[in-house]
């Protein structure tokens, strides 16, 4: 189980190679003789065993993985720290991030250690210890989610949640070897995380490979009408860049004297123009607006969040996060007021900028440093990892970092894909390239990546196509012989992606149900089966399809996209909202239920 991706994970239990059970068992001793530092709580055998004992439906898309958490994301009944003892509290709630990955089947086996208050890009500031670097433990981790981060790195746990202000899930993924997803901002809800800027504030994701990234990104990237930061995907979205897109890297790199991330970045460089293009841009406007992001008014906000504690008891802050804060008592309303002039005029150049390129490669840091160096020097260190970060979310951007390879002294560096808001998928894409040409190790376990699954796509194999049904088709639903007399064959039962409502349609005989995306107002993950059956016999099975019912494109829940059954808009009008009964058969469970008790 360590160093096993989703894939490999999905694939134990889907051969009856273990249970979810067996597994908490065989993870709790690795976790509790792992790194004490990695964690600020970890959570026991038992407590592992319930959430494993809760899991009745195998085909949920993480069903029994388990994951971190950092630990300024709040999980229900576990305290909630933000790296500082005074601050603690225990919600009663999930964060809405690990409520939607909980509800996908994961199952969270504690809380990381972090930069406190998510403030540093070191993986040092913290009163619960410093997080050493799995490659070398004289060398930084990186921050602030340091833990989650390492975590995965070390095989511990395929996919954790960090945070990422100014960089914090981006510099962590370098210094380990890991996918470090920064999606667009207000793409994943922020409710139930203690904020750095609350304005800024990204939940992000660390995995061992794109594609584990991308699926853990499906799930969580919803709608959250009850985050007023929340923003609702557009109804388009570029899911790829063009077959050899053209990147843009800087002109002039910072290297701040580290020779080894120089010579690793012209490595870098001459493997990417195997698959892209390169053109120097003048990424000046990039390093205006980072400058503002701790020289400006943005540091005021997070100054709110410990204004209490600074002035009640100063002393629970650790002396750096003082001397950060402590001076955003004197900024004024004007002050914010031009800083946002200031950005507002850097973004509309970043936005030329952009247009002329397909995406930014930049190194993901100058360099990396030793721990004792950023403790002889913490705030001038720190200020240059963030470089090649601190701009992403103040421009609106949206950033994949991604493993590029080892230095000479065996210690791993990164690149960093980035673009304009809502182009995570199409990032996404190239990164799957970028993995498949030059393939890397899981974290820092030594092992290599599995190969990439394959997947049943809409087109198929030619002679075959793949269906997605979600109602009276379903296997021992009155239809299903509609499927296996056309020589169907089942070939997994799994869910959609998280943007999908349910609604049993009015008057069908036998009842049936409707099915509409529905990324704005809020959807959820409903459960499907995928059919393969001969493309000849296709068009007889769409011709017993009845309106309003129809057959369109359906997105799974690890990001297929199969044919399936679609509904008209305008036959829900009077049909009834069945999503939160978690699938069809829930529906007509409880309609057999309520039958039996009228009689």
């Amino acid at each position: 189980m360590i160093g096993w991706t989703l894939q490999q994970w999905q694939a134990a239990y889907r051969n009856g190679d273990l249970t979810p059970v067996q597994a908490m068992k065989e993870l709790a001793p690795r976790l509790h003789d792992s790194e004490r530092a990695l964690w600020i709580h970890l959570l026991d055998e038992s407590s592992l065993i319930e959430q494993a004992n809760a899991l009745t439906d195998s085909s949920l898309p993480l069903y029994g993985i388990p994951f971190a958490v950092k630990d300024n994301i709040d999980v229900a009944g576990m305290p909630t720290t933000a790296a500082c003892p005074d601050f603690a509290y225990t919600p009663e709630a999930d964060a809405t991030a690990v409520r939607l990955l909980r509800k996908a089947g994961a199952i969270v086996v504690g809380k990381t250690n972090l930069d406190q208050f998510a403030t540093g890009l070191v993986g040092t500031r913290s009163p619960y210890g410093e997080v050493p670097n799995p490659f070398n433990p004289d060398y930084l981790s990186g921050g602030s989610s340091s833990g989650s981060a390492t975590a995965v790195s070390l095989g511990l746990v395929p996919f954790s949640l960090g945070t990422d202000t100014a960089g914090s899930g981006r510099v962590p993924a370098a210094f380990t070897n890991t996918v470090g997803l920064k999606p667009t901002r207000g793409a994943i809800s922020t409710k139930g995380v203690v904020p750095a800027c609350r304005t800024l504030d990204c939940v992000s994701i660390f995995a061992l490979s794109v594609d584990d990234a991308q699926q853990v990104y499906r799930v969580i990237g919803q709608f959250d009408s009850d985050d007023a930061y929340s923003r609702p995907a557009p109804a388009s979205q570029t899911t790829g860049l063009p077959a050899r897109p053209t990147l843009g890297i800087p002109k002039d790199l910072p290297w701040f004297g580290d020779t080894q991330a120089k010579q690793l970045w012209e490595q870098q460089l001459e493997q990417v123009k195997q698959i892209a293009d390169l053109v120097t841009v003048d990424t000046m406007v990039l390093q205006d607006a980072a400058a503002l992001l701790y020289q400006g008014p943005w540091v005021a906000e997070r100054f709110t969040v410990t204004e209490s504690l600074l002035q009640q008891k100063p002393d629970a802050l650790l002396p750096v996060i003082r001397d950060i804060l402590e001076p955003a008592a004197t900024l004024t309303a004007a002050d914010g007021f031009r800083a946002q002039y200031q950005l507002a005029a850097l973004k509309r150049q970043s936005d030329a900028l952009m247009e002329t390129v397909d995406a930014l490669l930049l190194p993901t840091t100058p360099g990396i440093y030793t721990r004792a160096a950023v403790q002889a020097d913490p705030i001038t260190l720190n200020s240059q990892l963030g470089t090649w970060t601190n701009f992403v979310n103040l421009l609106d951007l949206c950033a994949l970092a991604l493993p590029g390879g080892f230095r000479e002294d065996g210690l791993p560096g990164g690149v960093t894909l980035i673009g304009p808001a809502w182009q995570d998928h199409a990032l996404a894409d190239f990164g799957q390239r970028w993995q498949q040409a030059q393939p890397w190790q899981a974290g820092a376990t030594g092992q290599p990546l599995p190969e990439p699954q394959p997947r049943a796509a809409n087109d198929d194999d030619g002679d075959l196509i793949t269906v997605a049904v979600v109602g009276a088709h379903l296997t021992g639903m009155p239809l299903n012989t509609q499927l296996t007399e056309r020589g169907g064959v089942l070939l997994e039962a799994t869910h959609t992606a998280p943007c999908y409502r349910l609604y049993a349609l009015a008057n069908t005989v036998p009842p049936k149900p409707g099915l509409i995306r529905n990324e704005k107002n809020g959807g959820d993950s409903i459960p499907i089966e995928l059919w393969q059956m001969p493309v000849k016999h296709f068009g007889s099975f769409v011709g017993l399809i009845p309106a309003p019912l129809g057959i369109g494109s359906l997105e799974t829940a690890d990001g297929r996209w199969v044919k399936g059954f679609i509904c008209e808009p305008w036959a829900i009008d009077d049909a009834t909202d069945i999503t939160a009964l978690g699938g069809w058969r829930n529906y007509i469970a409880q309609l057999k239920k309520n039958a039996e008790e009228t009689h």
